[in-house]
């Protein structure tokens, strides 16, 4: 799954990566080394601008945690982080999203738990950082979805409320020893398709939930702070090293 992640790039960077070609500087999240649920991230999607019929590649900032659009109360959006590939086409909650609204999310890497048991005491979380092995933007795939909050008025720039949900797949060999599912993530060669609103075919489109075969990625233990959302620094994805394990341990 997917419970915390990293997102320190530059819009600039991201717009230049993914080919964006609308962005309103004004909307801007800041770096952080920690988001949460239900906190603001980055995501790129092919939406077309108001009152135009053609997608335009846009940079959006967007709340983690779907909120479906039928849904009567935005507290939904907490249970709603990760989408299952294998039923992403079927749920509810998402298959209309799956038909039109996906997006990516370009992230630094991802934090992971493993529970581990030592002797006779009470097991233990260790934290894991994820990231690509060549320091790359990790493009998670995602689904975006508006919801209306009917307690405020018609006009009230917080009526409508944007929100995305990251989708997961099997862990590959590397991962699976310390969680059975990961984000699923995609290379650029499968950017175009996976963002085209006008592909509506679930077969089609579940083809596309293919992650890059493995070797894409590395992997490094980190210290417990990241588990508290109040912490946020680099230092949080800095690797474990064997003196800070018999320092904590």
């Amino acid at each position: 799954m997917c419970g915390r992640f990293a997102s320190t790039n530059r819009p600039e960077d991201i717009v230049e990566v993914f080919g964006v070609r609308q962005w309103d500087p004004t909307e801007t999240v800041a770096p952080s080394w920690n988001v949460a649920p239900t906190e603001a991230a980055y995501a790129v999607l092919d939406r077309a601008p108001k009152g135009e019929q053609r997608p335009v590649r846009q940079l959006r900032v967007l709340r983690w945690g779907l909120i479906p659009a039928w849904s009567n109360s935005p507290d939904t959006a907490v249970k709603m982080i990760n989408a299952r590939a294998d039923t992403v086409h079927e749920k509810p909650a998402y298959r209309q999203a799956f038909a039109s609204r996906r997006c990516l999310l370009p992230i630094d890497g991802y934090y992971e738990w493993q529970t581990v048991k030592e002797g006779k005491g009470r097991p233990r979380k260790q934290p894991y950082f994820v990231s690509r092995a060549d320091g790359g933007m990790l493009a998670l795939a995602g689904l975006y979805e508006f919801w209306r909050d009917r307690t405020r008025p018609p006009g009230d720039p917080d009526a409508w409320r944007v929100t995305c949900t990251v989708v997961t797949t099997e862990a590959e060999p590397l991962l699976a020893p310390i969680h059975e599912r990961m984000p699923l993530f995609l290379d650029p060669g499968a950017f175009d398709a996976w963002l085209d609103p006008g592909l509506s075919d679930p077969d089609e489109l579940r083809g596309l939930l293919v992650p890059p075969p493995p070797g894409a990625l590395k992997v490094h233990p980190v210290g417990a702070a990241v588990g508290n959302i109040r912490n946020n620094g680099p230092e949080l994805v800095r690797e474990l090293t064997e003196d800070d394990r018999t320092t904590l341990f």
